[in-house]
């Protein structure tokens, strides 16, 4: 096999593949940019109503006559902006992943098809579901707690650029955290896992969550706790999905072996072609000489397959297992006497069609040697 050298310059065909894949890559990147800049035009006209909304759980627990304010200059522009940038991205997420799906998609197999498609919808939606449990739940808790925290004489006037950077950093955590199901049947599909495993680890996974909570979110109890629970509950989750599937493949497996093993002795024991019968037509041997010893092969073939019934029955499960099954040496003899009386056979045959008058016995079951069928014998 050629090998190309590092001086040499690549295929003409190789060079046009490259091309077009590159190609492809940036139509579909200029989609995605397409597709995130009509979503933010259609929400631009909106970005105030929608950071009023994203703001929304802290001004409904900020102390009677406070609100939020402005410190820097451009901020009551940008800030909305960079809002209505932000969630036209997350708007379009299904789009950019239909994209790149598109795009690696020709180059998978077809089983791994079957398996990335589903995770990438449920891990996009486990991600929205992230985001609205922080919004819905997280936020009105923490907000009421921090505002009656805050020290007497202390005004909670927050401002809107750290605001939103403050949400969207919990939206993210929230986000990834709720994508633990995903994570924990992707270990058990590789192999890096099994699902007994994971159910031994139990203790450490909660201690692990809680610690995850204390670092993502804001230094308090109720939003670490807020953020550790539904992460052990989705490990849960996860958990018990990545048992089904373990079931689901192993019922496939039992399924496939039954449809491909169910003689587990094989072609070797009996049958047409099998060790412990003659070929068709063969009985009577090459043209009447040598029948004996075909004769004498073929039951110690069949011998040989009956003696080495039991060790194959022993070795069955493993065989299973591996899908190979090794031959002992008196099968692998049987089979050698097979493939020897084969081969007699077909020279007979090939002799038949030569002189077929001379054979014409032997058409009939192989009698031709026999006196009642050889008229040369009366003479």
């Amino acid at each position: 096999m050629s090998q190309t050298k590092p001086g040499d310059e690549p295929s003409p065909e190789a060079t046009e593949t490259l091309l077009s894949h590159l190609i492809e890559l940036r139509d579909r990147i200029l989609r995605m940019f397409i597709a995130i800049l009509v979503v933010f035009l259609v929400l631009f006209p909106f970005a105030n109503p929608i950071y009023t909304w994203l703001a929304g759980p802290l001004m409904q627990h900020l102390p009677e006559g406070t609100s939020m304010i402005a410190i820097d200059v451009a901020a009551p522009f940008l800030i909305p902006f960079k809002l209505t940038l932000l969630l036209a991205v997350v708007i379009s997420i299904p789009y950019l992943l239909y994209q790149l799906w598109s795009f690696v998609a020709p180059g998978l197999y077809a089983h791994e098809k079957s398996m990335a498609l589903p995770l990438v919808a449920s891990s996009t939606a486990l991600f929205y579901l992230g985001m609205a449990f922080a919004y819905f739940v997280v936020f009105p808790l923490i907000f009421a707690f921090f505002t009656a925290t805050a020290p007497e004489g202390v005004s909670v006037m927050t401002d809107i650029s750290r605001y939103l950077s403050f949400v969207i950093m919990l939206f993210i955590a929230f986000g990834i955290a709720f994508e633990v199901p995903v994570a924990t049947i992707l270990l058990v599909s590789m192999g890096a896992t099994t699902p007994e495993k994971l159910a031994q680890k139990r203790p450490y996974v909660i201690v692990g969550v809680f610690l995850v909570g204390m670092v993502l979110t804001p230094p308090d109890i109720i939003s670490q706790t807020l953020l550790a629970l539904p992460m052990w509950l989705l490990f849960e989750v996860g958990l018990i999905l990545s048992r089904m599937m373990e079931r689901k493949k192993a019922r496939r497996r039992t399924d496939a072996e039954d449809a491909s093993g169910a003689d587990p002795d094989g072609p070797d024991d009996d049958g047409p072609g099998g060790g412990s019968q003659p070929p068709a037509g063969g009985s009577g041997g090459s043209g009447g000489s040598g029948g004996g010893g075909s004769d004498a092969r073929a039951a110690a073939a069949s011998g040989a397959g009956a003696s080495a019934s039991p060790s194959r029955e022993a070795t069955t499960t493993a065989a299973a297992r591996t899908g190979y099954t090794p031959l002992t040496d008196d099968e692998m003899d049987a089979e050698l006497d097979r493939i020897e009386e084969e081969q007699a056979e077909l020279r007979r045959q090939r002799q038949m069609r030569r002189d077929p008058g001379r054979h014409e016995g032997a058409d009939h079951g192989g009698d031709a040697a026999s006196p009642e069928t050889d008229p040369g014998r009366d003479r």
